[in-house]
């Protein structure tokens, strides 16, 4: 049955997707074996690359400093992972009704998928392939990676969520956009972001490549995703009150860090999750991350602030982005907690302290207290 790649793309809007642009395989023919689509589906003819957008509603409970449960929820995690598969499974039933396969592909970090398995037979790659689907989404024409490696639509610019189909149906292809059609490269993304980890657009050693089977190379800024890791899932007390309640003492310091990617997620992840037994009134090491956890799966903290909140900014105002506001996202100056504790703790736990001090007052004297250091850094 005939299928062609206009169908398809009205098909995507009744159904309600936001962006749809399809690229044809030879576009991905250098793709390292475990990020490509021809190790994933070797009969594959094009890629179709979906978006969705973020609203840009989710982000005002961070940026006021109010709510995070809704930029988890419908901005990341629930987006990811519910409203925009259910749309892909749609239109993944069009393209099979035509009699074309159509293999869905989840987004997913793929440096990160820990190949450890053995292959499932000879001659056969571990079992564990991952596109990275913004570059795939770029091979389609579907946007741009922006210089933070955020994904970039004239739609909607930074506000997107991307999916992936490929089909054995040989379709015809959209234009690849060149680095620099959405992105202004003006480092507002670098300046604000609150784990210094975007590097800076002048620096031309720090950028990173991407050929399109020679039909056109695009480059992003090589971004220090453990920083990034670190501040996005609340590992960062600049940007996470969370954090700073419960360790206030802690003064990591995040913009310096040269944490790997992997080690962030086990520490934000095995922070979150952790339990303390001497913690007043809860045993979680983190309330508030055990809390969202346990009810999306995910959580998100630092809420994009330079990569999507100060990029968005900057493209509406050079009416770079379609998708147009009546009022503008920042109203004030965007919020940041510093670093170091604003009093330092002289004891060893505070919690039994203050509890003690409170209660009892005077029954602490002579315990151990740290000293202050003096002005030639003796203690």
């Amino acid at each position: 049955m005939k299928l062609t790649s206009q169908m398809i793309k009205d098909r995507a809007r009744e159904l309600g997707i936001d962006c749809i642009a399809i690229g044809n395989i030879e576009r991905f023919k250098d793709a390292p074996t475990l990020m490509s689509p021809l190790t994933y589906f070797p009969e594959a003819k094009s890629v179709i690359a979906i978006g969705m957008r973020i609203p840009r509603g989710t982000y005002r409970g961070i940026e006021e400093g109010t709510h995070w449960h809704n930029y988890t929820f419908y901005s990341y995690n629930k987006l990811n992972s519910y409203f925009r598969p259910r749309l892909s499974y749609e239109l993944a039933c069009f393209i099979e009704d035509h009699g074309w396969e159509a293999a869905l592909h989840y987004p997913a970090v793929p440096e990160g998928n820990g190949t450890m398995a053995e292959p499932v037979a000879p001659g056969k790659v571990p079992p564990d392939v991952i596109c990275s689907v913004r570059v795939i989404a770029a091979g389609c024409g579907l946007g741009e990676i922006g210089f933070s490696k955020v994904f970039l639509t004239k739609e909607f610019g930074p506000r997107v969520r991307l999916g992936l189909i490929f089909t054995d149906c040989e379709l015809e292809p959209d234009p690849i956009l060149d680095t620099g059609d959405i992105c202004l490269h003006c480092g507002a993304c670098a300046r604000e972001c609150p784990g210094n980890a975007v590097p800076s657009v002048k620096d031309e050693k720090k950028r990173l490549y991407v050929d399109f089977g020679g039909e056109k190379t695009v480059w992003y800024g090589d971004v220090r995703m453990g920083r990034c890791t670190l501040s996005h899932h609340g590992l960062n007390n600049e940007c996470s009150p969370f954090l700073k309640k419960e360790f206030p003492n802690m003064a990591f310091d995040v913009r310096n860090s040269e944490m790997t990617e992997e080690e962030a997620y086990i520490l934000s992840y095995t922070v979150a999750g952790g339990r303390w037994g001497r913690k007043p009134d809860t045993n979680k090491v983190m309330d508030y991350y055990d809390y969202i956890i346990s009810h999306t799966g995910y959580f998100a903290i630092c809420g994009a602030r330079g990569c999507i909140r100060a990029c968005m900014n900057v493209l509406e105002k050079a009416d770079r982005i379609e998708n147009k506001f009546h009022n503008p996202f920042y109203r004030k100056k965007s919020w940041l907690l510093p670093n170091k504790p604003e009093v330092v703790s002289k004891g060893v736990n505070p919690y039994r302290e203050e509890f003690l001090d409170k209660n009892y007052p005077g029954i602490r004297n002579n315990e151990y207290v740290k000293t202050d250091d003096d002005d030639e850094g003796n203690s």
